[in-house]
């Protein structure tokens, strides 16, 4: 079974938005094949916001789509 990304876990309640850091260094420690963005589980829209805005906007987008 697949591992659960970043998005999944943090919306499911399982870990804290900090976490992020630690899937980064994951990922950059790879040899995955995936983006980041696609690795950690981001779509598009969030990953724009990420790079645009900051953590602090993809962490308010992710929590409106936890309620």
């Amino acid at each position: 079974m697949e591992e659960k990304n970043f998005k999944e876990r943090y919306l499911a309640g399982e870990i804290g938005f900090e976490e992020i850091d630690r899937y980064i260094s994951r990922w950059n420690n790879s040899d995955d094949e995936r983006t980041l963005a696609n690795y950690l589980g981001l779509n598009e829209e969030e990953e724009d916001i990420w790079i645009d805005d900051s953590d602090e906007a993809l962490q308010e987008m992710l929590d409106r789509q936890k309620q």
